[in-house]
Order: structure tokens, then C-alpha cells, then sequence
């Protein structure tokens, strides 16, 4: 039990890490929560990378800083919250496909870009009605700059993610039935 806990605090961690570690491109800075809510599924199984995302969901929304800008309740009223929620699914799905037992490679892959894809489908929509009901009139603008760009370096991302995964997963089992 008590290594269940440590093990969602630790992507509760990375994801805190993932959201502030920045790399400066236009319009939006390049994060790295995709990869570590894909990385979460894929490691920890669905259940528990599920709940690791909800455990970083709700203290961001509790007040702590835990989102790339900041934290607090209002962060559901910006485009990018959708997200957020998005990081819960995803974090499922690579679980849930990549299943109980030592997989192979293609399967990690398609699981870690399954669950890239969930993502991207819960916080695009959310991202395009959060933006309509603030106002923004361009929304195919914001759909181009605000989403579509960041697709290919976070599908590139799960990829690795995923050959990550393959390496560390009996690495983990082994010491798991050490102790």
C-alpha cells in the first residue's frame, strides 16, 4: 500500500516538474505533462496512473502551484484546462492498453499513442468552447497555434515514452517481488 502511494506521488511530482520544466517556442512554451501522464498509464497500470493525475488535478485546483500557470478554481475557465482532464484519460488508456503484464514493443507504442490522442481529444474540444465562451473570435487561429503544432512533438515524445516503458516495466516488477 504504502508503495502504491509513493509511486502516485512521484508522478504527482513529475507532473508538477513536466509542467514547469519549459522550453521557449512561440505563442505557447513546449512542456513535458503529456509524456509524463502517458509515462504514468504505461508504469504505474490505469488505476494508479489514473489517480496520480487526479491527485495533481485537484491540488492544482485546491490552490497549489501546480499547473504551468499557476493553480486555483478559476484555472477551468482557461482553453487549457481541458488538458488537465485529458491527462486523467490518457493516463488510463495507456494503462488500460498497454494491460496487466510485460507487453511488447508495438503494443507500448500504440498504447502510449492511444493514450496521446485521448489527450489531445479531450482538450481540444474543451480548449475551442472555453476559448468561444471568453470571446475569442479566431478560433481556428487558436486551433492551429494553440494545439495542432504541439501534436507532433508530444507524439514523438509517447513514442519514446512508450520504449521507455518496455525497458523499465520488468525492471520495476523484479524489485516490486523483491519486496
Amino acid at each position: 500500500m504504502s508503495v502504491d502511494i509513493a509511486e502516485c506521488a512521484l508522478f504527482v511530482v513529475l507532473m508538477v516538474a513536466g509542467a514547469y520544466i519549459r522550453i521557449p517556442f512561440p505563442l505557447v512554451p513546449l512542456t513535458f505533462q503529456t509524456v509524463v501522464s502517458v509515462l504514468a498509464g504505461l508504469l504505474l497500470g490505469w488505476k494508479k496512473g489514473a489517480a496520480s493525475m487526479c491527485v495533481y488535478c485537484f491540488a492544482g485546483l485546491a490552490g497549489l502551484p501546480f499547473f504551468t500557470g499557476g493553480g486555483g478554481i478559476t484555472y477551468v475557465l482557461k482553453p487549457s484546462f481541458g488538458y488537465i482532464i485529458g491527462f486523467i484519460a490518457a493516463a488510463a488508456v495507456a494503462g488500460v492498453v498497454a494491460g496487466k503484464e510485460s507487453c511488447g514493443t508495438k503494443r507500448y507504442i500504440f498504447a502510449a499513442l492511444a493514450a496521446f490522442l485521448v489527450d489531445y481529444a479531450v482538450g481540444i474540444p474543451y480548449c475551442i468552447i472555453a476559448a468561444k465562451l471568453l470571446g475569442v473570435e479566431n478560433l481556428t487561429k487558436l486551433f492551429l497555434t494553440g494545439n495542432l503544432i504541439y501534436m507532433p512533438k508530444d507524439a514523438v515524445l509517447c513514442v519514446l515514452a512508450a520504449l521507455l516503458a518496455k525497458t523499465l516495466v520488468p525492471v520495476i516488477r523484479r524489485g516490486k517481488a523483491r519486496i
